[in-house]
């Protein structure tokens, strides 16, 4: 074909399709619209997933979520639909052909999130609600197959890191203005604070959560020598935002997981060793037994509840007594492990908590926002809901992936060669321990704005032990390649 001709078919298939459109227009059919959009997502899935990979991040902090109750289903959009045909995609490319080393396929961390996937899909079998749990399995696999098993690929790129935590950063800054503009006109109120992020968060919990994520990853940039100086002030400017928007959150689970995140960096940078650690929680552990009494009087005393006085406010993160947010936490735990006691081995189904907790609960644990309905959230927990859900191997197929992650972490921070993959490294961690502690308070990975940074940020950890701790002309030729 001609350039000639090539150029008259454009010509020709946009002068029809403006007809096309401008005819269902006029008769108020305006899906057609979509048509384009439709057409560039599907080249993108052809010729060029790595860039569709990117579209889904920087959607995801702008993606709404809808979910019908009466029927236990939901979906984000646009993102879950994208990542959905992600994973048909992959489930066809790896029947042709294997597109992984064996050195990805035994990394520890791979074997781990195998492990969990199969436990997973062997109590979808066994659950008390099988639509529910298979869908919930369907959910883990759309996004942790994309941004694990392919975003390790799409990291062997050491620049891909940092466009995908900027294309993840750059429509959060747009929700952030959004949520501090809205909040600001109610007074910048504690309880509307909750709230004032909807519809693109549900709740402050997972909107500070996802910020908790990003502010190592961006004091990491402003401390990497080897950028540029304007890279660095911008990254001050988007690390300065991010800790007003953490604070205007009245997120008390994200404060705290930030001070572990800060807590752990000393102990790295400090090079303290694993036996005195090791020795300090014996020790604190020891002494909780031995003072528990004492200490839990001690709580019950406390009657501060959130207020949008800050001291008092985080004061209130110890009141077990009143705090309406704190003991509604722990009557979710209660039935979550009343579930366990009935089902210890099986559990009672991935997914499914929120379904069949409401018996669970007693009369004198139940708050002024408890509910039977299983709509105000889940078992606030990603440690203790899989051990309801998924028995006693569910809970130890997490902390299996968040054991490893975390030595894997480590040993490419140690290790790295370039002082960029030390810190990147280091804080990628980082990052990941202030959800692994807020994920002890609340639970968020079945949803997609917390899911694709945290599978994310464990594939680039991967990818810079495998292809980036150490530079090899092979390691070179292979970063070429594209997912």
């Amino acid at each position: 074909m001609t350039e000639t001709l090539k150029i008259r078919l454009v010509y020709i298939v946009s002068a029809l399709f403006i007809v096309l459109n401008t005819f269902l227009i006029i008769h108020e059919y305006y899906w057609a619209t979509l048509i384009p959009i439709g057409i560039m997502i599907l080249f993108l899935y052809m010729f060029s997933l790595d860039k569709l990979l990117f579209l889904i991040v920087f959607c995801t902090p702008l993606a709404i979520n809808f979910r019908d109750f009466d029927v236990g289903i939901g979906i984000s959009l646009p993102t879950e639909p994208l990542l959905f045909g992600i994973l048909l995609l992959f489930i066809i490319k790896i029947t042709n052909k294997n597109i992984f080393t064996k050195k990805f396929l035994r990394h520890p961390i791979t074997i781990s999130i195998f492990i969990y996937l199969a436990w997973i899909l062997i109590t979808s079998i066994t659950s008390e609600m099988p639509l529910v749990s298979i869908k919930f399995f369907l959910s883990k696999l759309w996004f942790i197959i994309p941004f694990y098993f392919l975003g390790v690929l799409l990291f062997k790129k050491e620049s891909n890191i940092r466009l995908f935590d900027w294309l993840y950063i750059i429509p959060l800054l747009g929700v952030i203005t959004f949520t501090i503009i809205n909040h600001a006109s109610f007074g910048f109120e504690e309880e509307a604070g909750h709230w004032v992020m909807d519809p693109f968060y549900n709740d402050h919990t997972a909107y500070g959560a996802t910020l908790a994520l990003f502010i190592p990853i961006f004091i990491g940039f402003i401390f990497t020598k080897q950028y540029s100086k304007s890279f660095r002030v911008i990254s001050f400017i988007v690390f300065a935002v991010l800790i007003l928007a953490i604070i205007l959150s009245f997120c008390r689970a994200a404060w705290v997981s930030l001070l572990a995140s800060l807590a752990v960096f000393i102990v790295i940078y400090l090079k303290i060793k694993f036996r005195w650690l090791f020795l300090a929680s014996f020790v604190i552990i020891g002494l909780f037994v031995i003072f528990q009494n004492e200490i839990i009087d001690k709580l019950e005393k406390n009657k501060q509840d959130s207020s949008a006085n800050y001291v008092e406010h985080i004061r209130s993160i110890a009141n077990i007594s009143s705090d309406a947010s704190n003991l509604e936490r722990i009557n979710r735990w209660q039935s979550a492990i009343r579930m366990f006691n009935e089902r210890p081995f099986w559990g009672w189904g991935p997914g499914t908590y929120q379904f069949i907790y409401a018996p669970f609960q007693r009369s004198k644990e139940k708050t002024i926002i408890s509910t039977n309905a299983g709509d105000k959230g889940n078992s606030h927990s990603e440690y203790i809901g899989p051990l309801a859900e998924s028995g006693v191997f569910g809970m130890l197929t997490f902390l299996a992936i968040v054991i490893t992650v975390i030595i894997t972490g480590i040993k490419v921070y140690k290790e790295a060669e370039k002082n960029e993959i030390k810190i990147l490294s280091l804080t990628v961690l980082l990052g990941l321990i202030s959800y692994f502690v807020h994920g002890i308070m609340n639970n968020f990975l079945d949803t997609d704005k917390a899911s694709i940074p945290f599978w994310g940020f464990i594939a680039m950890i991967v990818a810079m032990d495998i292809f980036q701790k150490k530079k090899t002309k092979n390691t070179e030729q292979q970063i070429t390649d594209n997912p």
